[in-house]
């Protein structure tokens, strides 16, 4: 494998430009999900906390994105695009009923979701540790991100929990130790 070197020092350009838009690609799709879970819990108590999360999604890919121009990394729209196609194709998925939405899509969104902010936080310390090398990368600006989808993913886990417990009885209980790390 040949490596290729950016100005500034990064290592494998290319790869990063591949991965930075896997991670834009990606949080196309969550901005997508969150805003039909947001139709879904309108007038709920979860709607301000669906909203808040869909402005910092929002806040977040924009960010992503000023850091992919300010390194030179080309933003490939067919990745958002397919991305975004299949978060609508997704909603055809049967889950037990054909005509009407199934409370287990409740459940799978946010475990879906949950997930994924993960997956986003994981791409943020990458780009944290690559801020060592690299005076482009925003080091704080990362940190902040890394910070905020620990929050995202605290409430989720808990809000997750929830709606398992309605869906399939029980007791949501508190969050495990997995749940916050």
């Amino acid at each position: 494998m040949s490596e290729s070197t950016a100005p500034g020092g990064i290592r494998n350009a290319d790869l990063l430009g591949v991965y930075t838009n896997d991670h834009l690609a990606s949080a196309t799709g969550g901005i997508e999900l969150v805003s039909r879970m947001l139709g879904r819990w309108r007038g709920t108590p979860y709607e301000p906390r669906l909203e808040e999360l869909l402005d910092e999604l929002r806040e977040e890919r924009s960010a992503l994105e000023g850091q992919m121009r300010a390194l030179g990394l080309p933003v490939r729209q067919y990745k958002q695009a397919a991305v975004w196609l299949g978060e609508k194709v997704s909603r055809a998925k049967l889950n037990g009923h054909l005509l009407s939405r199934s409370p287990l899509s409740d459940l799978v969104e946010f475990e879906f979701i949950a997930t994924a902010v993960l997956a986003k936080r994981a791409g943020f310390e990458t780009l944290r540790a690559a801020a060592e090398g690299e005076p482009r990368i925003d080091e704080a600006l990362f940190e902040r991100l890394i910070a905020q989808a620990d929050k995202q993913h605290h409430w989720l886990a808990d809000v997750r929990r929830e709606v398992a417990a309605g869906v399939f009885g029980g007791h949501p209980g508190p969050a495990d130790a997995a749940a916050d790390t």
